[in-house]
């Protein structure tokens, strides 16, 4: 019974660590990633549809990213939906692609996406937490029920702890070599 909480908590915790790392994806750092556009969707015959599924989605440079759609009736739609996606560049449409270009970031703007990252930090860190939680409440209805013994309760309860810290820990190393990676000019 045990091992399947282990397996499940730590489970949880991988994926919350991922989600994670994903959101991170959508932060800009030094140069333009194509992952800035993710949660960009248009309307594809009347379907929300993802924008790399109706269009070529590639970052030419470091401040440059060029969308060439698969069908050219799509250049007015993705125009509009980059517009409401906010993200701070306006698409410029030549008739054949709508191009971003991103203007180099300022420090305040490294450093508010850097603050934008510690939040993202602390919400996956509280994630781990609710996890824990789950897992000792679990733990403790097992020695309730007299499942298990008060020790084995215990040696459990320092198990999930640990695995706890080491998630903590990862997720304080890839905040801070996302901070880094933010910060550097």
């Amino acid at each position: 019974m045990l091992d399947t909480i282990y397996q499940h908590t730590k489970e949880q915790m991988q994926k919350s660590l991922q989600a994670l790392s994903k959101d991170f994806t959508t932060l800009r750092s030094g140069k333009v990633s194509i992952n800035l556009l993710d949660h960009v969707r248009i309307d594809y015959y009347n379907t929300p549809t993802p924008l790399s599924q109706v269009a070529s989605v590639i970052a030419n440079d470091a401040t440059t990213i060029t969308i060439t759609p698969w069908e050219k009736g799509l250049l007015k739609e993705i125009e509009r939906a980059l517009q409401e996606a906010n993200l701070g560049v306006n698409p410029n449409n030549d008739g054949q692609n709508v191009k971003l270009f991103f203007p180099p970031m300022t420090s305040e703007q490294r450093k508010e996406i850097a603050k934008d990252a510690r939040a993202m930090g602390e919400k996956a860190k509280v994630a781990v937490r609710n996890i824990r939680q789950d897992a000792n409440n679990q733990i403790k209805k097992l020695e309730k029920d007299k499942a298990i013994s008060a020790d084995e309760n215990k040696k459990a309860l320092a198990a999930i702890q640990q695995f706890t810290d080491d998630f903590i820990k990862k997720i304080e190393n890839v905040l801070k070599s996302k901070e880094e990676e933010i910060l550097k000019v």
